[in-house]
């Protein structure tokens, strides 16, 4: 009997193979491809480039980023730049393993969004009107694989006054009673650079600042533990807004 001979041979083919680009760009997981990965690489890179000179991006905190393991950005939300200076946070090698919560029935609504969310972006499609426990769902496998970074925002929708609203238990459910942390920040400018109805960002200066990682290893899965959280997350969110220069 030859070597080869020895050996049970697989072939698993990708989950992806015979759906259209639509289909396959906003299933999740997505199957992986070194193409989209340098694509998205040198986005990044123009996207990082962008902030810092057209916005003057200034990030404090970076050193509060969770060196091992998993970890969830929280953040308040007022504008679509939101999102870009989250990414811009993280660490250059970490690119392919950020991904940022987006809401499918905006980001995921045509093939244009959905090829710029899904290549560009790097986006979950999250369901804020159905079939959100599934997305939920989504969101808590992607956090138990080792070095995967989930970017949120708890409000939901962006505020178009800059009062923050109310953060919405889905946060609460991801993390009570797990070792997943998750780290608050605020990002200041945002509204005025790049308003909710605005066609483009003006060149606003922004700051994002990046609290300490927190963990809710004690709490239960209980309705009152779950509010407990996001309140608390909201007010260390609002607390870093406060900050003095």
């Amino acid at each position: 009997m030859s070597y080869s001979d020895s050996i049970n041979w697989e072939y698993h083919p990708p989950r992806d193979i015979g759906t259209t680009m639509s289909e396959a760009l906003r299933s999740f997981p997505r199957e992986p491809k070194m193409l989209i990965y340098c694509i998205r690489s040198i986005a990044a890179l123009l996207l990082r480039s962008w902030l810092r000179l057209y916005h003057r991006l200034r990030i404090e905190g970076r050193e509060n980023l969770p060196k091992h393991g998993s970890y969830v950005l929280v953040c308040n939300h007022t504008s679509h730049l939101d999102a870009l200076c989250l990414m811009s946070s993280v660490p250059f090698g970490k690119i392919n393993q950020t991904f940022p919560a987006a809401a499918a029935d905006y980001f995921f609504s045509n093939l244009t969004r959905t090829a710029a969310s899904a290549i560009l972006l790097n986006a979950l499609p999250f369901e804020r009107k159905t079939n959100g426990a599934q997305s939920l769902s989504a969101c808590s496998k992607l956090l138990h694989d080792e070095g995967n970074i989930l970017i949120l925002f708890p409000e939901g929708t962006r505020s178009a006054t800059g009062e923050m609203g109310r953060f919405r238990s889905g946060i609460g459910r991801l993390v009570a009673g797990t070792e997943i942390a998750v780290v608050p920040c605020h990002l200041d400018g945002a509204l005025e650079a790049w308003p909710k109805g605005k066609g483009f960002a003006s060149p606003r200066r922004l700051r994002l600042r990046i609290g300490s990682p927190r963990t809710y290893t004690q709490r239960a899965k209980t309705q009152e533990s779950v509010g407990e959280i996001c309140q608390d997350l909201q007010q260390s969110v609002e607390k870093l807004g406060m900050l003095e220069e």
